[in-house]
């Protein structure tokens, strides 16, 4: 095997574990904000939406400056940044006990995904051959499912104990999933040419069949985010309402 292939083959391996690190370390948490805030401490709902609206506004509305800021710098000074912020929102989401704590720990979150996001995608670009895209992005969407389920049980299993003990524990995902990072993914630059960070988005700006892509996602993240809120709480309701 040649040292290329050795590196590519490497190189997925660890995008497989970081993936799973952190789809595990998101829902954890996330699922189980709407039971603990809505129904266990009785928030309004529309509290709890804004912070989950907020998390996902700031994390894919603002990932095109963490991809700008990742070709300047690098993919891993940003990676390890962005989930280092994220285990703060989580822990910061642990002490929430008024609407605006929540508020500013889903903020943190998401401005965390925004740095880690955009590069850790732009990594497969790098490191996965196109013939062998397709195949691979498909194997880490069956990765993000079995995560999502695991994740959510493991949260559900905390959640008996303290909604503090889950966000601890999704926060320390998290920042073994930046030491992981910080050890073993090399100092890599992800853009082949030097440019301008305005010239770079003015570039996305002007590919009119990637905005009519992002457009069209819109509808995808307002069911997601409605989804997050409600799906849990009626759950909780219909499983709390069955007989024994």
């Amino acid at each position: 095997m040649s040292r290329v292939a050795r590196a590519r083959r490497l190189g997925k391996t660890f995008l497989l574990v970081d993936n799973m690190l952190v789809v595990l370390g998101f829902f954890v948490v996330f699922p189980l904000i709407s039971i603990h805030f809505v129904e266990q401490l009785g928030w309004a709902a529309l509290m709890v939406g804004i912070a989950l609206g907020l998390r996902q506004f700031v994390q894919q509305g603002f990932g095109i400056f963490g991809g700008a800021i990742a070709d300047r710098f690098g993919a891993r000074p940003l990676i390890v940044t962005g989930m280092l912020m994220r285990a703060a929102g989580f822990a910061c989401m642990a002490l929430a006990h008024e609407p605006w704590v929540l508020w500013l720990a889903c903020l943190l979150s998401g401005l965390g995904g925004t740095l880690f996001d955009p590069p850790r995608s732009a990594m497969v670009i790098k490191l996965v051959r196109a013939r062998e895209r397709g195949r691979f992005f498909s194997l880490l969407m069956m990765q993000d499912s079995a995560g999502a389920v695991l994740g959510a049980l493991i949260g559900s299993w905390l959640l008996a104990w303290d909604f503090r003990l889950v966000c601890w524990v999704g926060a320390a995902v998290f920042v073994g999933a930046a030491l992981f990072n910080a050890l073993w993914l090399p100092a890599w630059r992800l853009s082949t040419e030097r440019i301008a960070m305005r010239e770079g988005l003015q570039r996305v700006w002007r590919d009119k069949r990637f905005r009519r892509y992002v457009l069209t996602l819109t509808g995808y993240y307002i069911l997601a985010v409605q989804v997050m809120l409600m799906l849990p709480v009626m759950v909780n309701q219909v499983a709390g309402a069955l007989p024994r």
